[in-house]
């Protein structure tokens, strides 16, 4: 018997043949071997055993009065994923075998059972099983090693909880959909999705909706005349549909079927072809809208939000952004091979008080400007866009609390009161507590980094 399997227990072997002689005879043999055996008459007796009792192998006659072979295999994976099935056959429905196989079993036995015949067969099963587990394990174990995608870094609970539901979600099958604006990274948790998951070794496809034809988008995604689409080149892995509001009708039909039964059409006269994929579809716009206006299908909305996510803005998230601004800093200065060490307190004052229309993409592109611009080892207002300065909070916006560094406060104590007194540096000064000079000091620093009003200030 293999037993590398797991070295603390046997390996469990589910036995279903609506002949009992038979049932019976091969129980004892697997029992003799040293497996743990459990068998059941039929397919519904099978389910019901294993709400207490986890099978790793499935021996099922294919042949069976209420619920063939194929069909328990189908409805024993809702329940166990991982488990493993061996079908058995007669000599005459070696092809009804072959399609088991292709369904998803792992191998097949012909009737009469030849015991040196079935060992070998589980051998071999469970060693791919054994192989299996090590490989999941080993994903595991690499993802652990490598940083977190930008999207998902940081210590707000929004994105706490998006961790937690991607760990989650990400072993099944079940399509998602992320919902959220542009920029927030949602492609990034779809490709985390799809790293964190057992199809991780298969093709991970994103196809962008908008901005392209009908019919050509159709053609890219089903392929034409007898050609495979991007659908077809994703088999094994993970679809992603961006912007998936933008599908076309048609297009919306294929991918609902391709769904809900797991085939696409190959053409108008061709029987369906069968694809595995998980697809994770995402959208910047209101699809619950789109429903109720008829632009989108109801039917595939259900079935592409079975999981849903939501991605929140950067501006949600404020305490986060010194977080993927040192991430996006670590990457960029090690590939331009800069020797910068972090941010001045000024310049994180200054990304914290922008409000990010293009969210995390646009706060990506601010750290890789700063750090080809910057000359020195810490990343200055200077170094920042100029919008990013100019359209930050302005002295008539109350800082948020929480939310706010004390810079952010300062500035903002120090900007209405000088405004409440004319502009008098040294009146604001005696209000204030402090003294003129360093009044003076922070309006050069403020008109540095285009905060300051154009008539703040004066003697």
């Amino acid at each position: 018997m293999f037993q590398s399997m797991n070295a603390t227990r046997r390996a469990r072997i589910l036995v279903v043949d609506d002949e009992p002689a038979a049932r019976s005879a091969l129980a004892e043999l697997l029992k003799e071997e040293g497996y743990e055996v459990r068998s059941a008459a039929d397919g519904f007796k099978a389910l019901g055993r294993v709400d207490a009792w986890v099978p790793d192998v499935l021996i099922t006659d294919l042949k069976m009065p209420g619920m063939s072979g194929v069909e328990l295999m189908h409805k024993l994976r809702e329940k166990v994923p991982d488990v493993s099935v061996v079908v058995m056959t007669a000599y005459g429905s070696i092809e009804t075998a072959v399609s088991a196989l292709q369904d998803g079993a792992q191998d097949f036995l012909t009737k009469p059972i030849s015991l040196p015949h079935l060992l070998t067969v589980l051998e071999r099963v469970l060693e791919h099983r054994a192989l299996r587990e090590e490989a999941r394990k080993l994903r595991e174990r690499l993802a652990a090693q490598q940083p977190t995608s930008h999207a998902l870094a940081g210590n707000c609970r929004a994105i706490r909880q998006l961790r937690e539901l991607v760990e989650q979600v990400a072993p099944s099958k079940v399509s998602v959909l992320i919902r959220g604006e542009k920029g927030t990274g949602k492609k990034t948790v779809a490709r985390a999705l799809h790293d964190r998951s057992d199809r991780s070794e298969g093709p991970f496809v994103a196809v962008r909706c908008r901005g392209m034809d009908a019919e050509v988008l159709e053609r890219e995604l089903f392929g034409e005349g007898g050609g495979e689409g991007l659908v077809h080149r994703a088999r094994g892995g993970t679809l992603f549909l961006d912007d998936v509001d933008a599908l076309p009708p048609s297009a919306q039909a294929k991918v609902l079927q391709l769904l809900e039964e797991g085939t696409l059409l190959a053409g108008t006269d061709a029987d369906p072809v069968a694809v595995d994929v998980r697809v994770v579809a995402a959208t910047e716009v209101d699809l619950d809208e789109s429903v109720r206006s008829g632009a989108f299908r109801d039917d595939l909305f259900f079935r592409l939000g079975v999981v849903q996510f939501r991605m929140p803005s950067l501006r949600e998230r404020v305490e986060d952004i010194p977080v993927l601004a040192a991430e996006f800093l670590r990457r960029f200065a090690r590939h331009y091979r800069k020797g910068i060490d972090g941010f001045t307190e000024r310049a994180l004052g200054v990304l914290q008080s922008y409000d990010w229309p293009g969210n995390v993409q646009e706060l990506e592109a601010c750290i890789e400007r700063a750090v080809v611009l910057c000359r020195g080892n810490e990343i200055e207002p200077r170094h920042l866009p100029r919008e990013v300065m100019q359209r930050g909070r302005t002295a008539d916006d109350a800082p948020a609390i929480p939310g706010s560094t004390m810079r952010d406060i300062e500035r903002y104590a120090i900007l209405r009161t000088l405004e409440h007194v004319g502009g008098s540096t040294s009146k604001a000064a005696k209000i204030l507590g402090i003294s003129p000079r360093k009044i003076q000091y922070r309006l050069a620093e403020y008109r540095e980094e285009g905060l300051l009003p154009a008539r703040a200030g004066r003697r």
